[in-house]
């Protein structure tokens, strides 16, 4: 995979489970649906995929899963990152031995690591293996923002660091990080309220939890504004709006796991301790946004 290949919409997977265990063969099945609705490229071990939850050895099957599913037709982003050095390393290792096409590796969260802290903590992850890699910007998950300066260390001493995930509502910083690095760094939007805006200012893609939903819709948008369609794609944004805003009525996939199961793209809505089903209330709700965007009229057809 050439690193400009790395663009489009590359939604994050839930991880289904059944009776407590993961269903490595409905993965599957949503791998094939996302290459078959348009996906750039798929994006395992997400947040959107609960893997504070999944053991070492699940999160190294799931990879596995998902690179045998796509069989080379759209590039596999594995998310290899943890609070732990020594279970990002394994699981950086694994996804590179297996045949990922790039790393997402998140901040380390709860400790809230100094800037120093975090380019040691790269650079030591990035000598392991020659795979692309990218930061996963998310502070508000991981309580850890990533400076300018930071990336710029880390570009001057990693020629393997293309880019990040930028999960923070922040169109400045996207501007500032692709004048220092070019437009040839990698930057895909975590934000599904900013999938428009910050693919306008420069960003290359999208990495959003509503693309298990709509994949068809996120693909189109992005093609929208690399064809310098901007109303286009602005009328596709403002067609996600309420989808984009129902991921978040409650933490996310809570939301985005009842609507995938409605709309029957999974066999169960299950999840694991600390999170838990959609309640009533929240079913009830989520059902109004499906009907009113015309998916119940579809599934049912």
């Amino acid at each position: 995979m050439e690193v400009s290949d790395l663009k489009g919409s590359i939604p994050p997977l839930i991880t289904p489970f059944r009776d407590g265990q993961v269903e490595y063969d409905a993965y599957a099945a949503m791998v094939e649906f996302q290459i078959r609705e348009g996906s750039h490229g798929i994006l395992v071990n997400g947040t959107t995929s609960e893997p504070a939850s999944l053991t070492i050895e699940e999160r190294n099957r799931i990879v596995d899963v998902a690179i045998d599913a796509a069989a080379g037709r759209v590039p596999i982003v594995a998310a290899t990152g943890s609070q732990s050095l020594a279970e990002t390393e394994m699981l950086s290792d694994h996804a590179v031995r297996a045949g990922a096409d790039a790393l997402l590796i998140v901040t380390p969260y709860y400790s809230k690591p100094p800037q120093r802290g975090l380019v040691d903590y790269y650079l030591h992850l990035a000598r392991r293996h020659d795979r692309p890699w990218m930061v996963y910007h998310i502070p508000g998950r991981t309580a850890v923002s990533v400076t300018l300066d930071t990336f710029k260390a880390l570009k001057d001493g990693s020629d393997t660091f293309i880019g990040m995930k930028h999960a923070a509502n922040d169109l400045g910083f996207v501007t500032e990080c692709l004048t220092a690095f070019g437009p040839e760094f990698r930057i895909f939007v975590g934000l599904e309220e900013l999938s428009f805006p910050m693919m306008a200012i420069g960003a290359c893609g999208l990495m959003n939890a509503v693309g298990n939903l709509r994949p068809d819709v996120l693909s189109r948008l992005c093609e929208a504004v690399w064809s310098s369609d901007i109303p286009g794609g602005r009328a596709l944004h403002e067609r996600l709006l309420e989808l984009n805003q129902a991921v978040f009525f409650d933490t996310n996939p809570i939301p985005i796991k009842y609507m995938m199961k409605r709309l029957g793209i999974i066999p169960e809505n299950e999840h694991r301790l600390p999170m838990t089903p959609a309640p009533p209330e929240l079913e009830r709700r989520l059902d109004g946004v499906l009907e009113r965007a015309g998916l119940l009229t579809a599934a049912a057809a």
